[in-house]
């Protein structure tokens, strides 16, 4: 039942480049990706693609990170379901996609989760839609781990955050954007580097 799934969501992904042209594309529209349209999301998906444009140019993998990639012998498909309003995808997109560059023994796709119910009632966190969530898949469609929705020094702050506080509020957001700008994809490289080296 799974692989069924994960098959099925892996033909109809699409590549980083295709899922930038059809936020941009919305964007003229004044619409997001997913079922909900508002202004607010709308927002938030010019401001995320600002950012993953920034990204795309300045995010740059480390020496560690590329030397992992050259190492890799097996190939693997990151599948990752994501939204163009979700803060966190407009920050590890980017980062993935310069990894799967990096090695043709990556190939990355994504769904957006909207239209992907089904995939995505398989990765919840703690029971809840969060997204960005990536799936990696050997090449006979076994699902070797999953990640996500943030790296693991920004997952702390939201534990940490939510102890203290009971929930995540702007200021929050705003903090958690500004760790990311100084943490440039590193923490998330690391991350990934992590779970490929143990499969």
């Amino acid at each position: 039942m799974e692989s069924n799934i994960i098959s099925n969501s892996i033909k109809k992904a699409v590549s980083y480049s295709t899922y930038r042209t059809l936020i941009k594309g919305l964007l003229v529209e004044e619409k997001s990706t997913g079922k909900n349209q508002s202004e607010e999301l709308t927002n938030y998906s010019k401001l995320n693609d600002k950012r993953m444009d920034r990204l795309d140019k300045t995010m740059k993998l480390t020496a560690e990170t590329q030397e992992a990639l050259n190492k890799l012998t097996k190939k693997f498909t990151f599948l990752v379901i994501a939204e163009g309003w979700c803060g966190d995808a407009a920050q590890v997109l980017p980062v993935l996609n310069k990894i799967a560059e990096a090695t043709s023994k990556i190939d990355l796709k994504i769904v957006c989760r909207d239209e992907n119910d089904e995939l995505m009632n398989q990765y919840l966190t703690n029971g809840g839609k969060a997204i960005p969530k990536l799936i990696i898949v050997d090449q006979n469609t076994n699902v070797i781990d999953s990640w996500g929705p943030r790296p693991s020094t920004a997952t702390q702050m939201v534990l940490d955050y939510k102890n203290a506080h009971g929930s995540l509020d702007a200021e929050f957001k705003k903090n958690l954007q500004i760790w990311y700008n100084k943490d440039k994809g590193i923490n998330t490289q690391n991350d990934i580097l992590a779970v490929l080296q143990a499969s």
